[in-house]
């Protein structure tokens, strides 16, 4: 059965009467009827009671109709949600970050993509550099955010926020009631760094940090993320250097302080494949370039919809 005479079909049911199902379809009475007719004949059986005056389904028609209306229904629904997510505002997008990027602007970006494409449905994780690099060439995620970025030529990627980096202590620590703090003044004291592999990783800036400030750690403490290095920080195995940004959440057991000496910064950056333009991933960027430029949610939208 083609779709076409189903239309037909369900135009002759509704209105009950042939000269206005064809003028509603725009066309002749006659090869309307014979359409009909062709439709009786395919299925077998009788779908309208022609013997009185005026035109009435046959059980069976009536059957016919209640399935052709749902059919109908449902092929708008799909073209429908097909539409919508071929042009990004529904579907699935799989977005996977470094720990510490759950501070700061990130929750506030992904709240601003969900508040333009609320029925696209978002995928979140915590991975490190090395498993976001993984991830994304294996295309177990479309989006990856990374600090600062990841090194590859197949990917695009876009600048997200700059910051400086500070201090995290433990906060029964002697450095923590000082009105300043030099970075060469934690010479002595046990770092506390992440990730532990692979390396070279973030933990090796904040150790180039430290020789250029004339010292080598006498303890390093390795842990494998952001968060196992915050907990042993509020427990007092030793300090940490963090993001700024991670000093908007509180802590138990742990104190935020920035200091003085050589800061070189860090930054997030988001990432996806160069052949991935799915138009999610495309307006999760669009959206990133309007962000980076503000903080303020209000302006993100203001310069979104420009």
């Amino acid at each position: 059965m083609d779709f076409r005479r189903l239309k037909y079909f369900l135009a002759v049911a509704e209105e009950l009467h042939f000269g206005r199902a064809a003028t509603r379809l725009d066309m002749a009475q006659p090869p309307l009827s014979r359409q009909i007719a062709a439709l009786e004949e395919d299925i077998g059986v009788l779908l309208f009671d022609r013997s009185r005056s005026q035109i009435r389904l046959t059980q069976a028609g009536e059957v016919l109709q209640e399935h052709a209306r749902q059919i109908f229904e449902r092929l708008d629904a799909a073209l429908r949600e097909t539409r919508l997510v071929g042009a990004g505002g529904a579907g699935r997008l799989r977005i996977a970050f470094v720990g510490s990027a759950s501070h700061g602007v990130l929750p506030t970006l992904i709240k601003s993509f969900r508040s333009f494409y609320p029925d696209v449905e978002l995928a979140l994780s915590a991975l490190n550099n090395a498993e976001l690099q993984r991830a994304l060439i294996a295309r177990e995620i479309d989006i990856a955010v990374a600090r600062p970025e990841l090194k590859d030529e197949e990917f695009r990627r876009e600048l997200l926020v700059r910051e400086k980096l500070i201090l995290a202590l433990p906060d029964n620590s002697p450095l923590a009631a000082k009105p300043e703090i030099s970075f060469a003044d934690l010479a002595g004291q046990t770092f506390v760094l992440y990730p532990r592999r692979p390396r070279p990783s973030y933990a090796d800036v904040v150790l180039s940090i430290c020789e250029r400030e004339g010292f080598t750690p006498t303890k390093l403490e390795l842990t494998q993320d952001f968060q196992s290095a915050i907990s042993l920080v509020s427990v007092g195995v030793g300090l940490s250097v963090v993001p700024e940004s991670v000093a908007q959440t509180t802590r138990p057991g742990v104190t935020y302080r920035p200091y003085l000496g050589h800061n070189p910064g860090t930054g997030l950056t988001v990432h996806a494949r160069l052949d991935n333009r799915a138009p999610q991933v495309m307006n999760f960027f669009e959206i990133t370039r309007k962000f980076a430029r503000t903080s303020d949610l209000g302006e993100v939208r203001r310069a979104y919809r420009a």
